[in-house]
Parts: C-alpha cells; sequence; structure tokens
C-alpha cells in the first residue's frame, strides 16, 4: 500500500504558471503530450491547457497543437495563427467560422486569447519554427468536399473531376439529422469514388504548393471524406465501431501531422478525457472500445508520451441538455461519494498538480474509481450517469484537479463590463 507523504516539498497548489515547473520537469523530452478535460465547458480547463501548452512551445519546442475540432475550420485557425496572406487580423473574426453545433467548443474568449499569443509570437519567427494549430475530428465531411472540389478546381483539374464524382455521389443523401441513417443507403460506388480520390490526393499532393501546406490541407480533408464515409455509416448499425473509426481517424491524424513536421516534431493534443486517457484502464475496455491515448502510447512509446487528465469537484459548466439544443450555463454538484473527485475534495480542499509516478498519490486512487466525464450534452439531475470507471494512476501520467471549477466564455456571449477579449488567466502567466 502506498504511504500518503503530505509534505511541504509534495505542495502542489495550483496557483500560477510557476506551479506548473513539475509536471513540465515530468514531461522532458516527450514528443506526445496529450491535455484532457472532463467537460468541453469549463474555463480552468482551458486556461490551463493554455499555460501548459504555451511553457511546452516556449521552452521544449513543440510544433503545434491539435485539437479536438473538424480540419477545415481548424486550418482557417493554423492559416491565422501563422500569418499567412488572407487569413484575418483578430482571433475572433476566425473563430466566427465555426458554426457546427456546439458552437462554443472553441469559439469561446479562452482560446481567442491562446490565438492572439500564437499569432504574436509566430510572427517574429521563420516559417519553419512557426507553432501550428490543426482539428482532428471526423465530422466535416461536406465542409471538406467543399474546400477539395474549391481547391482542386484551380490546382489540379484531374483530380477535381474526382472530388466532383464524389460529391455528386453523396449529395442524394445530405439530409440533415437523419444523415446518418440515409448513409446506409449509399451505394457502394461511392466508397470506391472516395479511396481513388484519396489514392489519386496523395499521389499528386506535393505538386500543391501553392498555399503554404496545401498538400497538407488536401490530403487530409480527403482522409477526412474516407473515415466520415465510416463513421456515419456506423453510427446507425448498433455498434460501438463508430467510436473506434473517429478516435482511430484522430490518431491517424496527429501522425500525419508528425510527419509533416519532421523527425524532430512535437505534438500537444487536447481533446476530452475520454479521448486522452488510455482506454485500456477504463470500463471502455470492456466494450472493446479505444481511444487516442490508447493509440499514441502504443505506437509512440519510444517518443515518448505524457497524457494528463483534468478533474473538478464543482462548479458550473456550459452544455446543452440535448443535442443541438440551447448553449446555457449549468451548474456541475458536488461529486458524488466514492468518486476520484470527491477523494481529491477530501484530501485536498484545494487545486492540485498530481504526478501518479511519483508515489505520493492517495492510495485510494490505485483502484478503478469513477470519474466524472461531462459531455456537450449534460443534465445536472442524472449525475450518476457521467462517471467513467477508471484506474487513474494507469490512465494517465499526471492530473490537474479543480476544486471549484466555472463555465467558459463562449464567444458570442459579450462579457458583461468588458467591451473587448475579458480576463481569461485567473494567474500569473
Amino acid at each position: 500500500m502506498i504511504t500518503i507523504q503530505d509534505t511541504a516539498k509534495d505542495r502542489r497548489r495550483l496557483e500560477s504558471s510557476r506551479d506548473l515547473d513539475p509536471l513540465i520537469e515530468s514531461i522532458g523530452d516527450a514528443r506526445y503530450v496529450l491535455l484532457g478535460e472532463a467537460s468541453h465547458g469549463t474555463h480552468e480547463y482551458y486556461v490551463w491547457r493554455t499555460a501548459i501548452s504555451k511553457r511546452l512551445i516556449e521552452e521544449k519546442n513543440f510544433s503545434f497543437i491539435a485539437v479536438e475540432g473538424d480540419w477545415p475550420d481548424c486550418y482557417r485557425i493554423n492559416r491565422f495563427v501563422k500569418g499567412y496572406e488572407g487569413s484575418g487580423v483578430k482571433a475572433i473574426d476566425v473563430l466566427k467560422s465555426f458554426r457546427r453545433w456546439p458552437t462554443w467548443m472553441w469559439a469561446n474568449w479562452e482560446v481567442a486569447a491562446l490565438l492572439e499569443w500564437m499569432h504574436a509570437r509566430n510572427s517574429g519567427l521563420s516559417k519553419e519554427k512557426k507553432t501550428g494549430f490543426y482539428g482532428l475530428d471526423v465530422y466535416s465531411l461536406w465542409e471538406s468536399m467543399e474546400v477539395m472540389v474549391h481547391y482542386l478546381r484551380k490546382e489540379d483539374p484531374t483530380a477535381a473531376q474526382m472530388a466532383i464524382a464524389a460529391l455528386r455521389c453523396f449529395q442524394p443523401y445530405e439530409a440533415g439529422d437523419g444523415y446518418a441513417r440515409a448513409m446506409l443507403q449509399l451505394s457502394p460506388s461511392c466508397r470506391d469514388e472516395v479511396v481513388r480520390l484519396l489514392k489519386e490526393v496523395r499521389r499528386r499532393s506535393h505538386n500543391y504548393d501553392h498555399d503554404p501546406e496545401a498538400a497538407l490541407n488536401t490530403e487530409m480533408n480527403a482522409q477526412v471524406i474516407a473515415n466520415a464515409e465510416k463513421y456515419f455509416r456506423s453510427m446507425v448499425s448498433f455498434t460501438d465501431e463508430s467510436w473506434n473509426i473517429r478516435d482511430s481517424h484522430m490518431a491517424e491524424t496527429v501522425n500525419a501531422l508528425m510527419e509533416f513536421y519532421g523527425r524532430k516534431s512535437k505534438a500537444i493534443v487536447w481533446e476530452h478525457n475520454t479521448h486522452i486517457g488510455d482506454a485500456r484502464y477504463t470500463e471502455m475496455r470492456n466494450s472493446g472500445l479505444l481511444n487516442v491515448g490508447q493509440l499514441v502510447r502504443e505506437q509512440h512509446e519510444k517518443d515518448g508520451v505524457f497524457i494528463t487528465g483534468f478533474a473538478s469537484y464543482q462548479g458550473s459548466v456550459i452544455a446543452g441538455r440535448m443535442w443541438g439544443g440551447e448553449m446555457q450555463e449549468m451548474r456541475v454538484p458536488p461529486a458524488i461519494k466514492g468518486s476520484a473527485e470527491e477523494i481529491l475534495h477530501s484530501r485536498y480542499n484545494e487545486n492540485r498538480l498530481i504526478i501518479f509516478n511519483e508515489n505520493k498519490h492517495d492510495e485510494r486512487l490505485d483502484s478503478y474509481v469513477g470519474h466524472r466525464a461531462i459531455g456537450v450534452v449534460y443534465d445536472p439531475e442524472m449525475e450518476r450517469g457521467n462517471y467513467v470507471s477508471t484506474l487513474l494512476p494507469s490512465r494517465y501520467d499526471a492530473l490537474l484537479y479543480f476544486d471549484q471549477s466555472k463555465a467558459l466564455h463562449p464567444l458570442h456571449l459579450k462579457p458583461e463590463g468588458k467591451k473587448d477579449m475579458p480576463e481569461t488567466y485567473p494567474f500569473g502567466v
């Protein structure tokens, strides 16, 4: 049994960016740093991931941040932070392109602050040293198709004809809320069209050099199309295959970005805990589910992988009560008894950084316990359904715990008493 050490040396309060020193030291030379969140609408998760990311970029030369967002929207952000021609003047203008529900995940003031910082820092650097920003997700089939057709019409007429054929094949099934079900009716030839397009783009992408990252952007949009077709078809197949398709796609995208940036590349990944926390140490494993954290660890252990989870005991969050529902600020009640969050609250009653390989965490966490996971859809009255049975010290390498947390600041909600960007950093960074 682990002996609890609560000496002055072990005090890991989280009050300022300097309190992250032990975390940055533990990350060491790892090339993959995965940063989680226990909800998609909590202020503290975003600003502390930002604080960690800024230090990794400045002190360890990390190459890019990849997030749980759509490739086309996030590529517009990438162009902005790198200062490409015609990419926009202000982060908030670029973030307005996020129209897919839930818009608040990336169109918020906390992210705007990060992007302004990246834009300013990159402006003084050579092209090869600029830090990028990309989306990993698979939802943007139609947007990626439109991007492909528009771009290839100008750059590669042969490939453009393949893209147009694929688009025509899918168009009869673009049916709003019934889209996933309509995918079941797709002709097998649609799948063939997508595969042909992907192969052709990969074969010819080295010729796409009119945009600084044209080859990467074109190939990744083609990959989104291919995997989105599989994902949406599986959604109505009454199996768990869709989850695995989605997370496999996100891991593939991380790999493609690392290859694009070269042998010295380093990746920062922002996703929900359910994606970056190794699935082998949760109840997900019993259902045959894998995730990004598991895949990155399995594929890149020799390069160094460091996973940091996030949690809070109580507070508020931005979410919707149903898919596509109105965004609202909701109360997050105290965590249920016996959960990881309740254990941490009873032990520390303060914001904490916990590094598991130090063997100084609460021994109750060395057994499987419930770990809260709030999605974009949330009902505080159904709180007991929001916990994933987890072995925390194996699922993560470290955990940032917040005793009290508050909702993030959606971009289109004007902060009270503020004309410009609100203060998003409650500590000295």
